[in-house]
């Protein structure tokens, strides 16, 4: 019971530490100066500091000086939001008891934070809340790790074995790479440690997708030469020992889920009632005049993590066999006049915004394939298939960089995977930002690789 109360800590803590501000604000601050301004502003000011201190990212191995360092910090900066707020909003007006509210506010806090601390700590030494993990490869480094986590219980670790090339008598040996792969698919493994000194770089790459894939985190042990790069964070688990951690993709993290549907579902309703409402009737005339057939064509695409999903667009094209098989070509005497100039402006993909809206799709990311066609992709392209670990978009990286229409030669294909792939590794909200806006500046310049 007690290990899934605290199994997410982080959303547990956000929420008690909300929680009390608000409590000591209505409980000590003056009721003359209370309102739901102030409410709303001091919580919301808190989660911003705590993302920009890092104040929740406490692990397992974190000591109590790097704990108190974290505390000392958040408070300075709430503090400085704290009297902000009344110099923007109240100024000249005595307030009483502001003093008093951040005193409270600020211990109560601190005190929380160290009690929970403490009591997690304890509880991994009784032998809840512990991780499982396993070691791939095994050098001196390993050894002192896994003697680590044994004789320190409160940090939470469960050593299942170590697998390895070499054959070894110890029992907690547990076989070789292969099996290895065969264990992480059977058993509920947590976290995977790996020497570097041992791994060729084919290996490293293996490992690296196979954890990524199966929501295991992946710790990469280093020897002295090790090369540090952006994707990995150097983790101190004592005074000497030190750890690689593969950092998670931008769309692993919760919180940037939550960010880009909301940017979609915001920015697709307003689409659908300004834009759409009245130019859709507008393009159904213009449509349903020039040839016979639904304004709205439908298409099986392939989506997020492979699953199919319809797509929808304008009509653009005379009604034909071979539109679920073939991709326009130049000067496709299949496309109609008015298909034409919405397949050169993007206006026959307006309507994909209900499929924003309905969750199949997202307004920036890797364009939806045929299926017929992503399977041709996969036998040219090594990594196609990693473009399914986000919803397919309306516009993406690739498609403002001149990758757009036919695909004449397999280096079209390559590059476009390659920046959608760039795109999912190094997504930012403000990159959302950057490729709508070119999207819609290339809608009245025109692209000549749309037809």
């Amino acid at each position: 019971m007690i290990t899934k109360l605290i199994k997410n800590t982080t959303s547990f803590l956000v929420l008690v530490d909300l929680l009390v501000i608000n409590l000591v604000v209505f409980f000590v601050f003056e009721k003359a100066h209370q309102s739901l301004q102030f409410h709303s502003y001091i919580s919301v000011f808190w989660l911003i500091t705590a993302v920009i201190t890092n104040y929740y990212k406490v692990y397992r191995f974190t000591n109590l000086y790097r704990l108190l360092r974290l505390t000392v910090v958040q408070a300075l900066f709430f503090t400085l939001g704290f009297f902000a707020y009344f110099g923007i909003f109240k100024e000249g007006e005595i307030v009483n008891t502001q003093f008093k509210t951040l005193v409270i506010t600020l211990s109560s806090l601190a005190t929380i934070k160290l009690a929970f601390y403490l009591i997690l700590q304890k509880i991994r030494e009784s032998g809840s809340n512990f991780k499982k993990v396993v070691f791939f490869e095994k050098d001196d480094t390993a050894k002192k790790m896994i003697k680590l986590f044994q004789n320190r219980g409160s940090l939470g670790y469960s050593v299942v074995g170590f697998f390895s090339n070499k054959i070894s008598t110890d029992p907690k040996f547990l076989g070789d790479e292969k099996e290895l792969y065969n264990f992480l698919n059977t058993k509920d493994i947590d976290e995977v440690y790996a020497t570097l000194s041992g791994l060729k770089k084919s290996q490293l790459k293996k490992l690296t997708k196979y954890t990524s894939l199966h929501n295991i985190t992946l710790k990469l042990i280093p020897d002295s030469k090790e090369f540090y790069s952006k994707s990995r964070n150097v983790q101190f688990y004592d005074e000497t020992l030190k750890v690689l951690s593969v950092k998670k993709l931008p769309f692993d993290l919760p919180e940037n889920r939550i960010i880009k549907r909301a940017f979609d579902f915001l920015f697709a309703s307003f689409v659908c009632l300004f834009i759409i409402s009245w130019l859709y009737p507008i393009l159904w005339i213009l449509i349903k005049l020039e040839s016979r057939g639904p304004a709205i064509f439908k298409q099986e695409r392939e989506g997020f993590n492979g699953e199919e999903f319809v797509c929808y667009k304008f009509r653009s094209m005379r009604l034909n066999q071979e539109a679920d098989k073939v991709h326009a070509t130049k000067n496709d005497s299949r496309v109609t006049k008015i298909g034409a100039f919405l397949r050169k402006t993007s206006l026959d993909e307006v309507p994909q915004f209900f499929n924003v809206l309905l969750g199949s799709m997202s307004v920036v990311g890797p364009r939806p394939h045929l299926e017929s066609l992503a399977l041709e992709y996969q036998k040219d392209v090594d990594n196609y298939l990693e473009r399914h670990a986000v919803k397919p978009g309306i516009t993406g990286l690739a498609q403002i960089s001149g990758y757009r229409g036919e695909i004449r030669r397999k280096s079209d294909i390559k590059n476009r995977v390659r920046l959608d792939i760039f795109y999912i590794e190094n997504w930012s909200f403000m990159l959302d930002v950057k490729i709508v806006m070119s999207t819609v500046l290339n809608v009245f310049k025109g692209d000549e690789n749309a037809y």
